[in-house]
């Protein structure tokens, strides 16, 4: 397996909260997602990897449907009964939660439908950048890396 599913200092808090069977899951499917574009051209590479620029993360539906629902509550306070506000509370707090611990109640759903984390779909893109070859130009000899390491490296995350 490429991809360990909870690495040797993993700190993504959502991981951690993941059942074992789902990031099995989810690894397995970045996995399967490299293999097949390493044997793809590099425009089908490129391509996947703007899909990736554009994928949503976890934290991100989180932080859109919590978003959504706060003022969906504040409106309805507003307008209809003030009871509503607690909608907004509970969500806001839900939200304070995910921050904090990196769950909340939708997680396990989210996660279950295959949403995934900022880091893993990372991992996906820069695999795929590493197959596509944008990290050539760092030099792997030790007295070019002495001149400007830090440049080369920037340059080559920079594609």
């Amino acid at each position: 397996m490429l991809l360990n599913p909870m690495m040797p200092g993993e700190s993504d808090r959502v991981r951690r909260n993941t059942r074992p069977d789902t990031l099995a899951q989810i690894d397995s499917k970045i996995e399967e997602n490299i293999r097949y574009y390493a044997t793809q051209p590099t425009a089908v590479i490129a391509r996947r990897i703007e899909q990736l620029e554009q994928e949503w993360s976890v934290e991100r539906w989180i932080e859109t449907n919590a978003a959504s629902l706060a003022l969906a509550g504040l409106l309805l306070s507003v307008t209809t009964s003030r009871k509503w506000i607690l909608l907004s509370g509970g969500v806001l707090g839900f939200l304070l939660l995910h921050a904090t611990q990196g769950w909340c109640p939708p997680v396990p759903l989210l996660r279950k439908l295959g949403i995934r984390t900022r880091g893993e779909i990372e991992r996906e893109r820069y695999a795929l950048k590493f197959l596509r070859g944008d990290f050539r130009s760092i030099p792997s000899n030790p007295e070019e890396l002495k001149r400007s390491p830090a440049t080369d490296v920037y340059n080559a995350i920079r594609v």
